[in-house]
């Protein structure tokens, strides 16, 4: 068992007070995985809302059996994917597939040394993920939680979690490389000091 933080007992009581606490110390953690998830800032902002008009009505039941930031990551994630599964958010997704092997990718490892072309070429192969796929990258390798968590979260055994991970980064291989060799050559071709040799007007 955990033990329950105060403003969190307080505000399971109805202390609108201690609950705007909650919201003031924890919407940018929940934001920022919505946007992570969806890659949609208006998504992320609506789905932010939700997680906490959830937490308000469910708030009374967390028994501190985990952390309350790991329940608080559970309720976040059951909105994102919930999300996901409504029809008028489903979308195809087509990728190149990459034919030649590229290094291994920890995203933990990268995002902070990579490039900016490559950074969004990174957040480009995540975006594309299935949702089950994407939730434990992120909750993995950018948040850096351990399997014991993120089986929590998601609902699911630790050797799923990690079956789960290794699927998503061998999909993030796949589809990465191709992605950055098209942003490397559109950055490569803005950042070129040469210009078409265009005649000037009444120039011969």
């Amino acid at each position: 068992m955990f033990t329950i933080d105060q403003n969190v007992q307080l505000a399971a009581a109805g202390d609108m007070t201690a609950f705007e606490e909650l919201y003031r110390r924890h919407q940018r953690r929940v934001y920022s995985l919505c946007l992570r998830m969806t890659h949609n800032t208006t998504e992320a902002e609506d789905l932010t809302q939700d997680v906490f008009v959830q937490l308000f009505r469910k708030l009374k039941t967390f028994r501190g059996e985990s952390s309350f930031t790991t329940w608080l990551y559970r309720l976040t994630m059951n909105e994102v994917l919930m999300h996901f599964r409504k029809a008028s958010v489903r979308r195809e997704r087509t990728t190149e597939d990459g034919t030649f092997p590229i290094e291994t990718v920890t995203v933990t490892q990268n995002v902070a040394q990579v490039s900016q072309v490559d950074r969004i070429s990174l957040e480009e192969a995540i975006a594309q993920l299935s949702p089950g796929y994407r939730a434990v990258l992120i909750l993995h390798d950018v948040e850096g939680l351990e399997h014991k968590e993120i089986s929590k979260i998601l609902g699911c055994a630790i050797g799923t979690s990690k079956s789960q991970l290794h699927k998503a980064r061998m999909k993030v291989r796949e589809i990465l490389n191709p992605l950055r060799r098209k942003r490397h050559k559109r950055h490569k071709e803005e950042r070129s000091p040469f210009v078409s040799l265009v005649p000037l007007s009444g120039c011969k």
